[in-house]
């Protein structure tokens, strides 16, 4: 090659790696700020090209936590930051680093909640760390935290540590309810191989005293024990089923409502979820505004709900959602009141813009994020009366 080409060809070179665009990547934690307790959260990478992730520690402190994987290409929604307890009343901090082999870092601070005195949360995440469709959104600071069970009742540690999620609840510490369970439901998922176990006990993921105590009964004040994700809908074996009899799953729910109007809605979500890839089901209680409160019984008097509600979103093939990627959306909330137990369920059917409105709760965020004019469109329209029938 000619002196005169050579230069040509160096030049180029110089130009072609010039112009190649730097790697512009973050670092996506559904919140920053961690409990005190030992455990592993999801995390996203957004990256187009190599990268590496590392934890930077202040000097002089120990090494508490880490990151999987430690390298890799492109983006990924299931990097995992775990950490270990922390045994000190002091909150402590670290910086999470994600390096493009080309550009700018990415630099996320992290922080550790320090052991309370007494109960105030800390067993579970204060928001949802977790991008899964089923989960409604979580307001930072509101004295509830999400607790996320695996199939045998644990927690859920990932799926390289536990499995499959079961389901999920938003605990209230101070009034001993949660506001909703979130899951999956499909044919497989549900199951048929067991009944009802009857498996009364206290959720693994909490200490026992701040739990009603339901092993025995009901609360007292003639509420019987009523499920939020039901028993039928976890029919798969033995320890599935026994995690739906748990005190974090239970409201005081009046007798005649529980057998008569929500045990049909209930067999209609199952029925949904059999037409369905995946049915993603949001079941909870209002009780906030409540003035009606149980009995003692189980060790707590509880606030008695004033409503009940579903919020639903099916992914699948029906010809009912051809035009909308294969979503559909319904909600439900009905009063708690032992008057309505022989009516149709269908009647409380909305929109969950309406739902939403009613309840103060935001569902389906994480759909939200993936297209969020899909999502508007899904939570605006009346759920169609041909498929939620």
């Amino acid at each position: 090659m000619s002196r005169k080409l050579t230069l040509i060809a160096l030049f180029l070179l110089v130009v072609l790696t010039g112009c190649q665009k730097e790697d512009e990547v973050a670092i996506q934690l559904r919140s920053d700020y961690l409990p005190a307790t030992a455990d592993g959260v999801f995390f996203a990478v957004r990256a187009s090209g190599a990268w590496t992730l590392s934890i930077e520690f202040p000097a002089g402190s120990e090494e508490w936590a880490s990151v999987k994987p430690e390298s890799g290409t492109g983006s990924m929604n299931n990097a995992i930051l775990s950490f270990d307890a922390n045994p000190h009343k002091e909150n402590r901090g670290a910086t999470i680093v994600l390096k493009p082999v080309s550009g700018v870092p990415a630099r996320v601070d992290i922080t550790q909640a320090g052991v309370a005195d007494g109960v105030d949360g800390n067993y579970g995440y204060d928001v949802a760390p977790m991008g899964w469709l089923e989960l409604p959104a979580c307001v930072e600071g509101d004295g509830r935290e999400v607790l996320v069970h695996s199939m045998d009742g644990g927690k859920y540690m990932g799926k390289d540590k536990s499995g499959t999620r079961n389901w999920s609840c938003y605990w209230d510490y101070d009034d001993h309810m949660s506001l909703w369970v979130a899951y999956p439901l499909n044919n497989s998922l549900k199951g048929s191989g067991t009944g009802r176990t009857e498996a009364w006990g206290f959720d693994k993921l909490l200490p026992a005293d701040i739990q009603p105590d339901l092993r025995n009964g009901s609360y007292g004040g003639g509420w019987t024990r009523g499920h939020q994700i039901p028993s039928a809908d976890k029919q798969r074996n033995y320890a599935e089923n026994a995690s739906t009899y748990v005190s974090t799953n239970m409201t005081p729910q009046a007798y005649y409502f529980n057998g008569g109007i929500w045990a049909n809605l209930e067999g209609k979500v199952r029925n949904y979820a059999s037409l369905a890839d995946t049915l993603y089901v949001v079941t909870g209680a209002l009780f906030d505004k409540s003035t009606n409160v149980s009995g003692n019984s189980s060790g707590f008097r509880v606030k008695v709900p004033t409503h009940y509600f579903k919020a639903l979103l099916y992914k699948g093939t029906s010809a009912y959602a051809k035009e909308t990627d294969g979503y559909l959306m319904a909600g439900f909330l009905l009063p708690h009141d032992n008057g309505i137990a022989e009516a149709n369920c269908l009647s409380y059917r909305m929109s969950i813009d309406e739902l939403e409105a009613q309840t103060g709760i935001d569902f389906f965020p994480n759909l939200e994020k993936r297209s969020p004019e899909l999502a508007a469109q899904l939570e605006a329209a009346a759920p169609n009366a041909q498929f939620w029938n």
